[in-house]
Parts: structure tokens; sequence; C-alpha cells
């Protein structure tokens, strides 16, 4: 069984989404959505020239914001691979750039000490084998031009693997493959996806692949079912979405996932989408992850120059900085065997461990629930060391005996503010692990 304890303590990665559809600077569903004929978007082909492409730069900020791993497209719905494939003509190294930009991704990142993984879309709108006319998201679906179309789908099947042995031969180790995606007609078996599954595990035994052979963003497949599929992936990867609660079977066994979520409304670069989180809402969103067993896969979409925007850099810059005096609470970390709970706070938990994020002010001290005093054998700010103190006696303690109360407060300042408002994370070291306790 491939190990997956790396992917669960990294916690933190970075999604890139990169391709022609930069240029059109609509998203990466532009082709889709605008029904876009081939025609035009030649045109962001025979003029695609990221001359700002610089993934180790991308791979800087990755690190600075505590980014553990990475995933590019190396090839989205369009079609156009970033890769120097044997394949196809419908490449990066055939347009201006004239670069081999995965492998430039993979060297980049590896120099940083972060993980590589790389995105491979199983949908194609590019090839003439991939059926177009009554598939629901085909640019020329329902089109006169795609009316009398002739696909072979087994041939472009044949392609289809023949670019992931590509990408699983030419480029070192890849710790993570990262399938697109699903649906209805094009699932599981008619992606040949056993087959295929083990063609990559022969190759890269140790490499990480998510659950998009049978699954797409809204559904998660057969992992979550006491009897997954050969194809159901290492990992559930839902979208835009993070989970109410830890993902597991029905026999209760942990699934591991990773929530993929952008930093505006966008995945692939859009020029007109300025709403842009902010770091502090993107930490929540890690620690909510995290508490929950998750991981968290944040997305930057480079322009067509291939410059990172400013505002996703400002963010990952400020999560970074989060980071650099927090980070204990995210890597390794899973979520709290003890029911712990406070309102406005998550938990994550290691051994015997547990930390507690504070996220919104509470007024006087924190009551906590599903812990006592005599477990705590001392708490600390995380990010400064200071001592917090847990209350024994006095009126919250005598009239609640049921929670266990922590004061931020000195007795000279009985309303102390929080010292990050983003999160601030109170070190809990149990007596002994809080699956004994």
């Amino acid at each position: 069984m491939t190990d997956k304890k790396w992917f669960s303590d990294a916690r933190f990665g970075m999604f890139i989404h990169f391709g022609l559809y930069s240029v059109a600077a609509r998203g990466e569903w532009y082709a889709s959505i605008g029904q876009v004929p081939p025609e035009k978007y030649r045109e962001y082909f025979e003029t695609f020239n990221p001359v700002h492409y610089d993934p180790a730069y991308y791979a800087h900020i990755a690190k600075q914001a505590g980014m553990k791993y990475a995933v590019l497209t190396a090839k989205h719905h369009e079609g156009f691979c970033l890769f120097d494939s044997a394949y196809t003509d419908y490449k990066s190294v055939n347009t201006p750039i004239g670069r081999d930009l995965v492998r430039e991704f993979t060297d980049a990142f590896r120099a940083e000490g972060i993980r590589v993984g790389l995105y491979y879309s199983l949908v194609d709108w590019h090839h003439p084998d991939y059926p177009a006319f009554k598939d629901p998201f085909h640019p020329l679906r329902g089109t006169s031009a795609a009316l009398h179309e002739s696909c072979d789908f087994d041939r472009y099947l044949d392609y289809m693997h023949a670019q992931v042995r590509e990408l699983c031969t030419n480029y070192g180790k890849i710790d993570l493959l990262w399938f697109d995606f699903s649906y209805e007609g094009h699932s599981g078996p008619d992606w040949r996806a056993q087959e295929l599954t083990e063609m990559v595990k022969s190759l890269q035994p140790d490499i990480l692949i998510n659950s998009r052979l049978e699954a797409s963003g809204g559904c998660l497949g057969s992992l979550l079912t006491d009897a997954p599929s050969p194809w159901a992936g290492d990992f559930a990867v839902p979208e835009q979405i993070i989970p109410p609660a830890p993902l597991k079977t029905p026999s209760d066994s942990p699934v591991c996932w990773e929530a993929c979520q952008t930093l505006n409304n966008s995945f692939g670069y859009t020029a007109d989408d300025h709403v842009y989180k902010d770091s502090r809402i993107c930490i929540q969103q890690l620690v909510n992850c995290v508490s929950k067993g998750g991981n968290y896969l944040l997305n930057i979409g480079p322009d067509a120059n291939g410059s990172i925007p400013l505002q996703s850099e400002n963010i990952l810059r400020e999560m970074g900085q989060w980071m650099k005096y927090n980070g204990e609470s995210i890597y390794e970390c899973r979520e709290s065997t003890l029911p712990v709970s406070a309102f406005g706070c998550r938990v994550t938990a290691r051994d015997h461990i547990l930390y507690l994020h504070i996220m919104q002010q509470p007024v006087g001290p924190l009551p906590l629930s599903g812990i006592r005093p005599k477990d705590i054998r001392y708490a600390r700010i995380l990010s400064t060391g200071a001592e917090v103190e847990v209350l024994t006696k006095g009126w919250a303690a005598e009239n609640y005996p049921d929670y266990t109360f922590i004061s931020l407060a000195s007795q000279a300042n009985e309303t102390q503010l929080l010292p990050d408002s983003a999160d601030t994370v109170i070190k809990l070291v149990l007596h002994r692990p809080a699956s004994s306790l």
C-alpha cells in the first residue's frame, strides 16, 4: 500500500493553473462556457509567450507561505500541454516561449525541497477523437461542425495513456498525480482506469493518485465506502468546499482527503475577478481542513505573461508570516480524538498536544468542553510561548463544573484582545496522549 504519511503530514500545498486560457483571461473553463471555436483558440496558441513564467520564483513564494507540495496543470481540459509530449504538436515547446514548462516546474520545486505533483485532465477538447457533439462540456457540443464527427475513443485513450506514461517516465520522481475529472459516460472503466492505475504505479511506485478517475469535485467516489474500486485513488478531493466533518467510511475508517480552493473565485487567471479572500480567511480554511484530518491545496493562477497576481502574492506572504510562528499546529497534525470544543475555535492535535485555534474574541475566560483542567499539564500561546492560565477556581470554574476555562488576560487587563485576530493558537500540553484520557 502506498505510504500516505508525507501527504497527511504536509497539510498545505500550492495548486498552479496555467495554460492557453491564461491568455484569454476568462478562467480555465472559458473554451467550454463561451463555446469558443477552434480558430479563435488557435490565436492563443500562436501567441503564447509567458516571458515571466518563473517556477523558481513560484517555489520561493510557496516555501515562504509554508507549503510543502505543489501541483501544476500539465494539461487541462483544453488539451494544451505544458510538457514536450511526443504525441502532439499542441504543446508549449511549439509556441513562442519554446520551452518545456513542466520540466522547469519539477526542477525548481524540488530544488526548494517541495514535493511535486502533476495535474492531468482526462478530458481533452482539442483531440479529434474526444467526442464533442453530445458531450455536455465540449466547446463544439451541439454544433454543426461536430454533427458528423467520426471519433475513435479507444484511439484517444491510447493517446491519453501514452501521455501519462511520459509524465511518469520523463520527469523524475513524481509525488502526486492529480487526474481531472469523471462524469456520466466517462468514468472508471471508460478511461481504462485499472490499466492506467497499474501503469502509473509500476512506473512511480510511491506516487499518490487522487480519486477523480471515478469522481468529480462534487462526487468523492468509492473511497468513502468499505469496498473502494481498484481505481478509487489514494485521496478524495472535494472542490471549493470543506467537508463539515472528517471523511470516513461506513465502518469508521478515516479517508485521506484534500480540499482544493481558490484565492479569488477562479482557478485559471481571470482579469476581472478581484473578489479575493484575505489571508485571515485562508488561514482559517487551512485550520478547518486540518482539524478534520484534511489537506488544503490553495490555487494561484498566473497571468498570460506568467506573473502571479500581486493580490495572490500578498495573501501567501501573510499566510507565511502566520505559519512561521504557528506551523507546528498544522504540520503532522490531525483531528483531535478528544471532543474538545469552544465557540469560535478549531482544534488540531498530535500525540499528547492539543492546539486550540481561537478565531473569535471570547468574552471573559474561554470555556472548553470535552477536557478537564487536571488533564492539562500546561498551556502556552504558540507564537510567543507566553503562559495561558487554566482556571481551577473562581466564579467561572465554580458555576460551570463541566467546562474548563482558560484566560488570555492578565490580572491587570481582564479584557485583553487576541494577539492574532486571524487565529491565536493555544498549545495545550496534556499529561498523557489524548487517546488515553
